[in-house]
């Protein structure tokens, strides 16, 4: 099973893949995102993005600054005010 993964800013798609999980700095503290994940919505917080891409390797991280993630039927989606 696969969790499809976006990330966006306001300036273009950054990223569009399938991946394991995603751990994401939610304002309330960190989540991870697997697929069939119950549907939520949070603002998220500066910080670091954790993309794992399988289950046993090392994940990618994306510093972020602010925004929102929604997490529903289709995957996992990061609207993030900058990446970088």
């Amino acid at each position: 099973m696969a969790l499809h993964f976006e990330l966006v800013t306001p300036e273009r798609l950054v990223r569009s893949e399938s991946v394991h999980m995603v751990t994401v700095p939610g304002t309330e503290g960190d989540f991870a995102v697997l697929e069939g994940h119950a549907p939520f919505m949070s603002t998220i917080r500066d910080g670091i993005l954790s993309v794992y891409t399988n289950a046993s390797g090392q994940p990618e991280t994306i510093a972020i600054r602010g925004g929102f993630a929604e997490v529903n039927a289709q995957g996992l989606t990061v609207l993030a005010e900058h990446i970088g």
